[in-house]
C-alpha cells in the first residue's frame, strides 16, 4: 500500500537532483560566458573607445574622469548580466557612504570580483591594480589613461595614493595586497593605514560576504557552489583623519589602524544588520590609543 506514495517520492527526488544538476551546468556555462564577455569587451574598447575618449579629451587631466565613467560603466554592466543569467544576487547596505569624495575605501577581498563591485558603486574612483597590467597591451592604456595606482615599491605607492586622495579621488585598496585564502586569518598590510596617515582623508570601511563562497583565491571559475551565491557589501562609517594622532610616530599610528581594521574585518555581521564600529573614544581608533 506504500509502493505509490514511494514511487512518487523517488520520482520527485529524481526530479530535483536533475534540476540541480542543470542549473548547476547551466551555471557553469554563464559564468565562462560572462567572463568571455568581459576580456573580449575590455580588450576591444582598449583599442577602439578608450582611445576616442582619450583623444577627445585633449589632455590626461579631462581624460581621467571620462574614462573612469566608462569602466564604472562597464563594471556595472558585468554585475547586471551576472546577476540576470541568475550567477548571483547581491545587497550593498549603507550605499549614500560610498558617494561622498576623496575617501579612501579599504576592504576585505573574498573573491575574484570584489573589485568589480565597488567600483561599479562608487563615482570618479581609483584603485590599486598589479604592475602586470602596465605590461598588457591591451590594458595598459586603460589603466593608466584611468589615473589608476601601480602596485609599485613602498613609497611611490603611498606617494601616488595620498595625490589621488588630495585631488579628491576616492580610492579603493584590499589591505590584504590579494584575495583571502578560505580557512586562513585575515592578514592585512600597512600600506593602506600608511596612506591614510600620509594622505588626511577618511578610511571608509567595507566588510564583503559572499555566500556560499566562490571565485576564491583557490578556486578556478568553473567550480561552482552548489547554489546561487549571495554577495553582501555592509559600507560602515568613516573613520576621519583627525582621529589620528600626529604626535605618536606613523609607524604606531599605522600599526594600531591596522590592527582595528584587521578586527573589523575578521568579525561576522549580524544577518541584517550593517557595519557599526568603535566610537571616537574607544580602543583602537581614538586618540588615546594611536
Amino acid at each position: 500500500m506504500n509502493a505509490q506514495p514511494q514511487r512518487a517520492y523517488q520520482g520527485s527526488l529524481r526530479l530535483a537532483t536533475a534540476s540541480a544538476r542543470a542549473d548547476r551546468a547551466w551555471r557553469v556555462f554563464a559564468t565562462g560566458f560572462c567572463f568571455t564577455v568581459f576580456g573580449i569587451g575590455g580588450m576591444l574598447q582598449g583599442l577602439t573607445l578608450f582611445p576616442v575618449l582619450r583623444l577627445l579629451a585633449g589632455s590626461r587631466r579631462r581624460a581621467q574622469p571620462l574614462i573612469r565613467a566608462a569602466l564604472r560603466h562597464n563594471f556595472r554592466l558585468f554585475v547586471g548580466l551576472m546577476r540576470i543569467l541568475g550567477l548571483l544576487t547581491y545587497e550593498v547596505r549603507g550605499r549614500e557612504r560610498l558617494l561622498s569624495p576623496g575617501q579612501l575605501v579599504v576592504a576585505n577581498h573574498p573573491t575574484l570580483i570584489d573589485v568589480v563591485f565597488l567600483l561599479s558603486l562608487i563615482p570618479d574612483a581609483t584603485c590599486v591594480v598589479k604592475r602586470g597590467l602596465w605590461r598588457n597591451p591591451f590594458l595598459r592604456a586603460p589603466v593608466s589613461w584611468a589615473g589608476y595606482v601601480a602596485n609599485s615599491d613602498s613609497e611611490s605607492l603611498v606617494h601616488d595614493c595620498s595625490a589621488a586622495l588630495r585631488a579628491g579621488h576616492s580610492l579603493v585598496m584590499f589591505p590584504e595586497g590579494s584575495r583571502t585564502v578560505p580557512g586562513h586569518p585575515i592578514l592585512l598590510k600597512r600600506g593602506a593605514a600608511q596612506i591614510a596617515i600620509a594622505s588626511g582623508a577618511p578610511v571608509l570601511p567595507v566588510v564583503i560576504a559572499c555566500e556560499p563562497l566562490t571565485l576564491t583565491k583557490d578556486s578556478p571559475w568553473y567550480r561552482v557552489p552548489a547554489r546561487r551565491p549571495h554577495w553582501t557589501l555592509a559600507v560602515g562609517s568613516p573613520i576621519p583623519g583627525s582621529l589620528i594622532d600626529a604626535t605618536v610616530p606613523p609607524s604606531i599610528a599605522a600599526r594600531h589602524l591596522t590592527q582595528h581594521l584587521a578586527a573589523l574585518f575578521g568579525a561576522q555581521a549580524p544577518e541584517g544588520a550593517s557595519v557599526s564600529l568603535p566610537t571616537t573614544n574607544a580602543p583602537g581608533i581614538g586618540r588615546a590609543s594611536l
